[in-house]
């Protein structure tokens, strides 16, 4: 079978300086473009309209939160899972309430908060032992 490759376009040295630096401003233009027309469609007298620019604006929140989040996991990612923070009893807590509300397994639940599942076992064995107070005492809850 013949290969296609994508034809080759000579491109100046510094395009992926000035590529990167175009896409971050053409992201800060359309920032003020959509904040303009939400502002205009958060003030119409049709509800649906209205309707609308909530649930764009929630859905673009969503967004932001789950982009921040994938940025602060893959910094922490690149350390080590003996060698990361660990979290504290109020988070431990919180991330056994989530699990729960969420319905994950402790494999899902130990990716997405970058600890091992041996770890969030110990802490779900814990407050089965100990109860609430186990997720709150600081001695008595496994690091993360």
């Amino acid at each position: 079978m013949a290969r296609h490759h994508a034809p080759r376009v000579p491109l100046p040295r510094a395009w992926p300086r000035h590529t990167a630096a175009a896409v971050v401003h053409a992201l800060g233009l359309a920032h003020f473009v959509l904040t303009h027309a939400r502002s205009w469609c958060a003030d119409s007298r049709l509800a649906r309209v209205r309707l609308a620019a909530e649930r764009d604006m929630a859905l673009s929140a969503a967004a932001q939160t789950a982009e921040e989040a994938r940025i602060l996991r893959a910094r922490l990612a690149v350390i080590a899972p003996g060698r990361r923070p660990h979290y504290p009893p109020a988070e431990r807590l919180a991330i056994l309430t989530l699990r729960a509300a969420c319905g994950w397994p402790v494999a899902e639940t130990a990716r997405r908060f970058l600890i091992t599942a041996q770890t969030l076992a110990s802490s779900m064995r814990r407050l089965d032992e100990h109860g609430r107070d186990a997720a709150s005492a600081r001695a008595s809850v496994p690091s993360a």
